[in-house]
């Protein structure tokens, strides 16, 4: 077991707890989908219902990968663990599977308007971007 002296600066746990708690409403977010109850789901549209019930599986799976994976992969940002960039390379990966869904096979921007387009963007740029502060903070020692 190696050790690491290399003492990060204050704005990698800064970062490092923001993404956490991004993913963690993530996860929430993925529960809140999943576990969609009967009351709910008679609330939304018409159209919301049928886009809902019509998303595969592969797509839901895709979401837990995502959301999940960051969710650990900040944890061990915070625990300065190497598998914290693997793990957030996998919630890239479950992220852009999602989106891929979203943007160019199902018509939920045409379901909920081009302004729906802005989070799954976010998203993406927020995934990419913690791969690649994982990256530079394995580079920079302060994760082992």
């Amino acid at each position: 077991m190696t050790t690491n002296n290399v003492k990060p600066p204050i704005w990698f746990w800064i970062v490092s707890a923001i993404a956490l708690l991004w993913n963690l409403a993530g996860v929430g977010a993925y529960l809140q989908h999943t576990y969609m109850s009967i009351e709910d789901l008679e609330k939304l549209s018409q159209a919301e219902r049928l886009l809902y019930e019509s998303q595969p599986s592969w797509v839901t799976a895709a979401f837990a990968i995502a959301v999940w994976g960051g969710a650990l992969g900040c944890i061990a940002l915070l625990l300065r663990k190497k598998w914290a960039k693997p793990m957030l390379l996998v919630s890239l990966l479950g992220v852009l599977a999602q989106m891929a869904h979203s943007f160019f096979i199902s018509n939920s921007f045409e379901v909920y308007g081009p302004g729906a387009m802005i989070m799954p963007i976010m998203v993406i740029i927020i995934a990419i971007a913690l791969v690649f502060f994982a990256r530079k903070s394995q580079d920079r020692n302060w994760i082992s």
